[in-house]
């Protein structure tokens, strides 16, 4: 348990890479991956760092299991006094309650262990009023509801060098609680598993069981209030059942059904009750070689977890990557191609149809250059809208085949702020080209200088329809001279190039905008197989 410095740098570094995983994307096995997460920064801050740090504290073991199993009265037997409420209504177990010998208080009322846990303690009865312990990090009496809290103990009567941490329920209707267990679980040197002769075969108990099984961490398990005249068949179809999951090595203890008046009269159960199960626990705490194998075996096991642990992880983070990805690629493939499309049309002249190409063909007797320009631009927002709508529906249509799709809200339809943006980048184009028309005619004779309205006109005319008109851009030619035609389209022809990318990419952006914000990145996947190549080498 004496760890060098660079392997505690080597699992905080992993840690941190660990802490900076996300997993928006709502894929198979994705929750796994997330609750993975969850475990792997429980055990890592609650546990494997700390006790690396400093292997002389005082040996931790949480008392789990499920409603009902009476965890708050053993660790009050244990502790010999009453420390824990416990009663008929469950769950009882709230805020998780850690006991301790008055020497240990030290270890525990900081924040080396469960650090997210605000340090709440009730001293005795001759120091109510007075706080007890290191400023902000815990305080006397009740706390928030919302605030999570450990509530600190001591009693003279538990052995120096163990703690016991009385949890919540793992099976609590309530989430948080649930949750909370089995946090502390993972800061355990010792797990210890309670169950009654009614549910030893429930899924809960079991499910802890084959995590401790995997982690290979020190544990006991304690069957509880077993009635007197079932307790051989009851202990030995447990046995039975602990041997088939490969756990028949695990320490077992009995405590059987007492009535209440059995004990002390305060709720405690007979001393002779828990005496084996408190011999054994002070027995890891007090003698440096059971000591030693205890808390190396669960922190060796956490570690060798890590093995399989943090590949999974970044596979999921593998996942997360490729699934935006393919919904990136989905969107950009959608726009590029209607991009091209609406360039083919512009070739074709399709700008220059309906109402543009009747102010054409009426142009300059029924039609001023003011009227075939209003026409040339509702003609081309029209395109452009039309083009981001195909664009939409593609992307949709894609996206129905990915889960992923599931956490960003695909556009089923051109919403109407679309239509608004599309309209006024196309009316920004074209002052713009009537900006470029005014500055060429400006450097004209004035007396052979035409009007720049007729000028733009012609030259969007020329830009926008394609083989339908080859007679704006003689006309120009006319009017500006060969050398100044040539100029405008070619200034005019970059301008519309701009300004259609300029929409279909900002419309496309704005598609990507919250797969975007959800900032899956490919790099957290390399960051997590580095950070455990570097700590199997410090291993």
């Amino acid at each position: 348990m004496d760890a060098r410095p660079q392997l505690i740098d080597a699992l905080s570094a992993l840690r941190d890479r660990v802490a900076a995983v996300r997993l928006p994307l709502p894929l198979p096995g994705a929750p796994r991956a997330r609750q993975t997460r969850v475990e792997l920064l429980a055990q890592l801050d609650d546990y494997l760092v700390p006790r690396l740090k400093d292997p002389d504290a005082p040996l931790l073991a949480v008392i789990g299991g499920s409603t009902g199993a009476g965890k708050s009265t053993l660790v009050n037997s244990l502790a010999g006094r009453k420390v824990s409420e416990a009663g008929v209504l469950r769950p009882t177990t709230r805020t998780p309650v850690l006991v301790c010998h008055p020497d240990d208080h030290h270890w525990f009322a900081g924040l080396r262990v469960l650090p997210e846990l605000t340090r709440v303690w009730m001293p005795p009865a001759e120091e109510q009023g007075e706080r007890d312990g290191p400023g902000r990090q815990g305080r006397t009496g009740n706390q928030p509801a919302n605030e999570k809290a450990l509530r600190i103990e001591t009693a003279s009567t538990l052995p120096r060098g163990l703690a016991l941490l009385d949890a919540p329920d793992v099976d609590s209707l309530v989430v948080e609680n649930r949750l909370l267990a089995a946090e502390l679980i993972c800061a355990a040197d010792v797990w210890v598993m309670v169950t009654t002769a009614s549910r030893y075969a429930d899924a809960v108990p079991w499910h802890l069981l084959r995590t401790a099984k995997e982690y290979d961490a020190t544990l006991i398990t304690v069957l509880d209030r077993v009635p007197h005249q079932v307790v051989d068949e009851v202990s030995r179809q447990y046995a039975a059942l602990l041997t088939k999951a490969g756990l028949g090595h695990v320490p077992r203890f009995t405590i059987p059904e007492l009535p209440e008046s059995a004990g002390a009269g305060n709720g405690l159960l007979p001393t002779t009750a828990v005496a084996p199960l408190l011999s054994w626990l002070a027995h890891r705490a007090q003698d440096p070689a059971a000591r030693q194998q205890a808390l190396g075996r669960t922190a060796g096991g956490v570690l060798a977890s890590l093995d399989a642990r943090m590949p999974e992880l970044a596979s999921a983070v593998a996942a997360q990557y490729a699934a935006a990805v393919r919904l990136t690629g989905a969107v950009e493939e959608a726009y590029e191609k209607q991009r091209e499309r609406v360039r083919e049309q512009l070739r074709a002249g399709a700008v220059l149809s309906g109402d543009a190409r009747t102010r054409w063909r009426g142009y300059p007797r029924d039609s001023t250059a003011a009227e075939l320009l209003d026409a040339l631009v509702a003609s081309l927002s029209a395109l452009l809208q039309c083009a981001v709508a195909a664009a939409d529906e593609q992307v949709h249509s894609a996206w129905r085949r990915e889960p992923a799709a599931a956490a960003v809200t695909p556009h089923r339809r051109v919403d109407l702020e679309a239509s608004e943006r599309i309209g006024m980048a196309v009316r920004r184009w074209r002052r713009v080209l009537e900006e470029i028309a005014e500055e060429e005619v400006r450097g004209m004779e004035r007396n052979a200088a035409p009007d720049a309205e007729t000028v733009a006109a012609l030259l969007a005319t020329a830009l926008l329809g394609g083989r339908r008109a080859r007679g704006a851009g003689e006309r120009l030619a006319e009017r500006m001279g060969a050398q100044g035609a040539l100029r405008l389209r070619d200034k005019g022809g970059e301008l519309v190039s701009t300004s259609i990318d300029a929409v279909l990419h900002g419309e496309r952006d704005r598609r990507l905008a919250p797969l975007d914000a959800l900032e899956v990145t490919p790099e957290p996947q390399a960051e997590l197989i580095a950070a455990l190549s570097l700590l199997q080498k410090e291993r």
